[in-house]
């Protein structure tokens, strides 16, 4: 389907919508400097942080270094410990240290261009067109996750990757919005359009909007009935306390499911906080690995079950705390976090007994009632399910055996939800944190929700919720009717 929107008459509404929201902080630091040093250090804060952590953690550095060469006196703990607590301020406060030595070959002058930018430590081409735009009031498409969600929700570009979406509003926006287009969007984004539960009965431009991939927020919540449709979400935190830091309460919230699966906690139960166990409408419970920081599973529901169910009766991995099951009236839900085969597939051999025993467990378990397993499973089944299937082959996660085995599970009768809705490539749960591998769309697609067969007609949807920040995985989804 193709659409055609006004673009000026969408962004004059968004600006009139947002004149009154807080705007981004890099042009909070605008309003008071000019200076590019600020502004390329508050951009750099800035990734995957919020605006108000960005705009402390920038005040604390600029008092005890205001220019290139007070930076360059700082240790790199010192920065760290400046900046902290904004994402990554251990890599970020490396990359700070190393900016004046970068910075020599243009003279200790923050440069003017968008390739001379790229090359400066931790700058990616975000921070580069941020800097062009808000520095120097130079023609640059600062293209964000706001920007590039938004603009795809408006169908004004259909791209699947940041970079692409500034190359086609390069080509179509028109250049009196390209100094302003990332604050409109991140300000609307941030307010309206938000990624979790967007304000759409709030918008105004619901009417013509085309929503494209938009699942609009619930404006009342109505009791459950066995009639209605579940909404099931799995996500790998990679670290609960870490997430708890990054809004993991109101991201919960704002994904209104009735029971989210959650793997790799990292912690036990005397390391959470209480804000951690008592998310408010949801009760929570935890099963973890006896070895701290490490593995750990766990469920939040609105719904009560009729019996939980710690690990798989072995010993061998239920020390590792890989497996939880909630049983309810008519079905069984498992959130699991597989192993992973390892550097040099060292634990191949215990992931393969593990995933027998796993298949085992659920197929005792299908003999009751029906089965939903959800989860980190560590493996790409097809080709199609990551980016580099030829490279990967010797790798874990997509080794034969690996896929073999789910080969086996979806010949027992399991069946893999999200490929009945989409048979697309280039959709994934899982990027690397190295060389921008989320920004462009290099990823695996390891997790999953399944069921056994007698169960796939009450499976309504299954889809990933790519736009969901905060960890290396985005949560997946399942719509089931019980």
């Amino acid at each position: 389907m193709s659409y055609a929107i006004d673009i000026e008459t969408f962004l004059a509404e968004v600006a009139d919508v947002v004149k009154d929201k807080e705007v981004p902080v890099v042009d909070l630091i605008a309003v008071q400097t000019r200076d590019p040093f600020k502004v390329l250090v508050a951009t750099l804060l800035s990734a995957r942080t919020k605006d108000e952590v960005t705009a402390k953690s920038a005040a604390r550095l600029f008092k005890k270094a205001d220019n290139l060469f007070a930076l360059a006196e700082l240790s790199e703990e010192s920065i760290a410990k400046l900046i902290y607590p904004v994402g990554f301020y251990k890599t970020k406060a490396r990359h700070l240290k190393r900016l004046k030595e970068a910075m020599a070959e243009f003279d200790y002058t923050v440069p003017k261009t968008i390739d001379e930018l790229i090359r400066l430590p931790g700058v990616g081409r975000k921070t580069a067109n941020l800097v062009m735009a808000v520095a120097f009031k130079k023609e640059a498409i600062c293209v964000d996750t706001h920007v590039h969600r938004i603009m795809n929700i408006w169908a004004y570009v259909q791209t699947d990757t940041p970079l692409k979406t500034e190359m086609a509003l390069r080509g179509k926006l028109p250049r009196k919005y390209w100094l302003t287009v990332n604050s409109l969007l991140v300000a609307f984004g941030q307010s309206i359009c938000r990624p979790i539960g967007p304000h759409c009965d709030q918008c105004p431009l619901a009417g013509p909007c085309p929503q494209r991939g938009v699942r609009p927020r619930k404006t009342k919540r109505k009791i459950m009935k066995k009639e209605q449709e579940l909404r099931l979400i799995s996500w790998n935190v990679n670290g609960i306390r870490a997430v708890e830091k990054k809004g993991f309460a109101d991201i919960l919230t704002g994904l209104d499911a009735d029971v989210i699966g959650i793997q790799e906690t990292k912690a036990q139960p005397d390391q959470l906080s209480e804000a951690l166990k008592n998310i408010p409408g949801f009760t929570s419970y935890w099963h973890s690995a006896e070895r701290k920081g490490y593995s750990g599973v766990a469920f939040y529901s609105r719904l009560q079950p009729v019996n939980v169910i710690s690990g798989l009766g072995d010993a061998e991995f239920d020390c590792e705390g890989r497996v939880l099951t909630l049983e309810f009236e008519t079905f069984f839900l498992l959130t699991i976090y597989f192993p992973n085969a390892g550097e040099k597939l060292k634990r191949l051999d215990y992931k393969l007994r593990f995933d027998a025993k796993l298949l085992s467990f659920a197929q005792e378990l299908e003999k009751k009632k029906d089965v939903i397993l959800c989860g980190d499973f560590n493996v790409a089944h097809k080709e199609i399910d990551l980016k580099n299937p030829k490279s990967n082959v010797k790798n874990p996660g997509f080794t034969p055996e690996e896929r073999a085995w789910m080969d086996s599970f979806t010949a027992a009768g399991f069946v893999d939800t999200f490929r009945i809705f989409n048979q697309e490539p280039g959709q994934y749960s899982w990027w690397s944190y190295r060389f921008n591998a989320r920004a462009k769309n290099i990823g695996w697609r390891i997790d999953y929700f399944c069921v056994n067969q007698a169960a796939q007609p009450k499976v309504k949807n299954a889809a990933i919720r790519q736009e969901i920040m905060g960890s290396d995985h985005c949560p997946v989804e399942l719509v089931y009717s019980p």
